[in-house]
């Protein structure tokens, strides 16, 4: 009888400490853009060849987290280096809470390791950024066709007879902001459009959150946007396979399974969420207290 009574205690206080939980959660107001969809930047940083080496690294990385959460995830933009690195790409995904878990992915990555073109065994230091911008809905967002300037001319790089031959590269210019936009992934310039029109609609998008923002600055430890892109998110140290995360103080190992973007990110991500879920909570407890 008293085992029976010991064990029901335990899944009594379980039950409370998720109620507790779920409280939480209910008095933290969500983000509107935390159901949105989202455009993915990632741009090689300090380190030459190497960095551009992380960066293809990283863009994997995250193109097997959207299939791990089932999002989908497709290429807009994509500039490879010479060696199989990759210097700069865009790409989009859709999903289920999308932005509510990539949001946290902004900003410089940095690697420490020994290349495999270093002959002493030193170890390089190099960096790449990631952006995360979410994607409007048509709702929130309306842009004047009169507003747009849009360019066609022939694709450069590699891709095959088509890139010389025809007009499919697009590149959309917002007159008013300045803010441009170009694709030439793809063979057909109305799908080029549709990619840099989208792209592009993830920049406005961005500058117009960020406005709104700036008006609600606060000190938190977890920046979403570009005042958290220059920041030093995380560190990959390969010699020390240690992951660190900066913002929370946060060191796992186990930098390959890491980097399969499967389990180990998605809880690195949660805990990042549960920590800016406290962060909230704290604004809000504060603000009363005034």
């Amino acid at each position: 009888m008293r085992k029976l009574a010991e064990s029901e205690i335990i899944s009594c206080e379980e039950e409370i400490a998720e109620l507790k939980h779920q409280i939480v959660l209910l008095l933290i107001p969500s983000e509107e853009t935390d159901n949105s969809d989202l455009v993915m930047e990632v741009t090689a940083g300090v380190g030459g060849q190497e960095a551009m080496l992380f960066t293809s690294e990283i863009f994997d990385m995250y193109q097997r987290y959207a299939a791990y959460k089932k999002w989908k995830f497709e290429i807009l933009e994509y500039f490879p280096s010479e060696i199989g690195g990759l210097r700069h790409a865009v790409a989009s995904i859709a999903g289920i809470e999308a932005y509510k878990y990539m949001k946290f992915e902004g900003g410089v990555h940095r690697v420490q390791r020994v290349p495999k073109t270093e002959k002493q065994g030193r170890i390089h230091t190099s960096t790449m950024t990631v952006a995360i911008l979410p994607q409007p809905s048509e709702m929130k967002l309306k842009i004047n066709p009169k507003d747009l300037r849009i360019e066609t001319k022939r694709a450069s790089g590699a891709g095959g007879q088509h890139v010389n031959t025809t007009d499919s590269a697009v590149r959309i210019v917002h007159i008013p902001t300045g803010v441009a936009s170009e694709c030439q992934q793809e063979r057909s310039q109305i799908r080029n459009k549709e990619k840099a029109m989208q792209m592009l609609c993830a920049k406005l998008y961005n500058i117009k959150l960020e406005e709104e923002t700036k008006k609600r600055n606060s000190v938190r430890k977890i920046q979403i946007g570009t005042k958290g892109r220059s920041e030093k998110i995380r560190t990959y140290n390969f010699p020390q396979d240690r992951i660190t995360d900066h913002r929370i103080s946060r060191s796992v190992h186990h930098v390959e399974s890491f980097m399969l973007g499967e389990e180990m990110l998605d809880e690195m991500i949660q805990t990042l969420k549960e920590y800016a879920d406290y962060e909230s909570l704290m604004e809000i407890i504060s603000e009363n207290e005034k």
